[in-house]
């Protein structure tokens, strides 16, 4: 009733297409925080990282730190500040359009909504898939049934109310969140006996860790696996760092910079949203490392084995065998908050970007008017798209699918968002150049040489007769260390070789700052 309500209330303000788009630029710093907070955590953190952690270990913390220190205090201090500033001059509504403005254009505007509107149906449909399996286990609802609802009340306050409504709500969803963790946290360590405790008994399980993980590096759940073993190089490079720095250059993200009227704003919504990631991603890890010592006190076996090795049942198994009936009502509030809040931005940012990036901006030239019906009919296309895909993705998808977005994001978009930020001297061409060799690199090492993706896809053995081009550690070092430092390196030699962009055009980017 009360998501509802707001998302009425935001259908009421929303007069104008910056009100749609960018909540009319005028949202209160702690609702920025909680809704970016809210967005950036969904079920995929809780639910999917939360298993990865039940089977990896406590080593994934390292992506708490990450998500603090890159995701709210350098997003919002530097990255923040001058996307909000730029975005007001040139008046820019979506993420993709800030860069097509900057760089002048529409090729970059139109491939990056194209971009966004192909792949984020992915990572929105583990989303969902995190949300409705929870549903499945807890209220014994069919898992289709749970999809469907959870699409259905989501996708009528998106649609209708825009970035307003979707914000309002997601600050709603993320004070939810933040009590449900807590809780979570509290009954974790009364049920294992105790802080020291929990750990003492979790560190004394090393020896029960499974032969095919001790072979590949794992070493303990209260230990980072063995350097430069496949098991390191899966946690460090694609669950850490790809999600850890792809985090800077989310669509969904971004545009909240845009929502709020100065920079003393941003720097206020730090101190809101630091502690709210720390709390959700630190006590997700923590717990999903802990549920193989209540596992293995009460059925003498470590949580993958009772999930049937299936990570992405950890969590939701560990809430409904461990905690009170009360306090399983509280936590499928919030995961459904978590799934709901995140849901609303992506479907937000989906129709935006087909709608008014890609139809509106670089198909029709900007001739179609009304941008608003045509991202509504944007957002109800990536919905369905995402529902298909919930239904037809393997098991221990979400964590995976995660990073390969953000992997993406990172690669295509953060060396051009950067540039457009911080250097003038970026050009068009070099920014061009950058987002399509970070995309295409990123994509070709997901399918020709990154093991978890080329095997099972089987374009490169179809193709070459092999599973992956490359051998070795190759194949498990991700695609953000290898696309993202080439579409950096391309973006400065194209730059340096090509016309600087004209001075007038940046002053009008930059204002006083050039």
């Amino acid at each position: 009733m009360i998501i509802f309500y707001l998302g009425m209330l935001g259908y009421k303000k929303t007069k104008e297409i910056d009100d749609y788009m960018v909540a009319g630029r005028h949202i209160n710093p702690y609702i920025l925080a909680l809704s970016y907070g809210a967005t950036f955590i969904s079920t995929s953190a809780i639910i999917g990282f939360g298993g990865a952690a039940g089977a990896l270990g406590m080593g994934l913390l390292w992506l708490a730190v990450m998500n603090i220190i890159v995701g709210i205090l350098i997003a919002f201090v530097f990255f923040g500040s001058k996307t909000r500033r730029m975005g007001l001059r040139l008046k820019a509504v979506t993420f993709p359009e800030l860069l097509g403005r900057r760089f002048q254009s529409r090729f970059i505007q139109g491939f990056s909504g194209g971009l966004i509107g192909v792949f984020m149906p992915l990572y929105a449909g583990i989303v969902l898939i995190g949300g409705a399996r929870f549903v499945e286990t807890t209220l014994g609802i069919n898992y289709d049934v749970a999809v469907l609802l959870l699409t259905v009340i989501v996708a009528a306050y998106v649609i209708t109310g825009g970035l307003i409504a979707v914000m309002y709500t997601d600050a709603l969803q993320g004070a939810f969140m933040f009590i449900g963790m807590f809780v979570l946290l509290a009954l974790t360590y009364v049920k294992l006996g105790g802080i020291a405790e929990a750990h003492q008994a979790l560190t004394a399980m090393t020896p029960l860790v499974p032969d095919s993980l001790a072979a590949g590096g794992h070493l303990g759940w209260t230990e980072m696996p063995a350097f430069g073993s496949p098991i390191w190089w899966t946690l460090v490079s694609t669950l850490i760092l790809g999600v850890g720095v792809g985090v800077l250059a989310q669509p969904q993200l971004a545009v909240r910079f845009m929502t709020v009227e100065n920079d003393r704003a941003l720097n206020r919504a730090v101190l809101v949203g630091g502690p709210f990631i720390l709390m959700m991603t630190g006590v997700a890890f923590t717990v999903g490392s802990l549920s193989n010592a209540f596992f293995y006190k009460t059925e003498g076996m470590i949580s993958v084995a009772v999930t049937g090795g299936n990570t992405d049942l950890i969590i939701p198994q560990y809430i409904n065998d461990a905690m009170p009936e009360t306090f399983v009502i509280l936590f499928m509030l919030t995961l459904l908050a978590a799934a709901m809040s995140t849901l609303s931005s992506q479907y937000h940012t989906m129709g935006t970007s087909i709608g008014h990036d890609f139809y509106r901006q670089f198909v029709k030239r900007g001739e179609v008017s009304k941008t608003v019906n045509i991202t509504r009919l944007g957002i109800a296309t990536t919905i369905l798209i995402s529902v298909i895909l919930a239904y037809i993705l393997p098991i221990s998808i979400i964590a995976r699918a995660t990073a390969i977005f953000f992997g993406l994001c990172a690669a295509a978009f953060l060396p051009m968002y950067a540039g457009a930020l911080f250097w003038p001297r970026m050009t068009k061409e070099g920014a061009i150049a950058s987002l399509l060799v970070g995309t295409f690199a990123s994509l070709f090492w997901l399918g020709f040489v990154h093991a978890k993706e080329a095997v099972p896809l089987g374009i490169c053995k179809f193709i070459f007769g092999t599973d992956t081009l490359l051998t070795g550690t190759w194949t498990v070092v991700d695609p953000i260390l290898v696309a993202t430092p080439l579409a950096a390196v391309v973006a400065v030699a194209v730059s340096y070789m090509t016309k600087p962009t004209s001075t007038q055009h940046l002053e009008k980017c930059y204002g006083k700052e050039v």
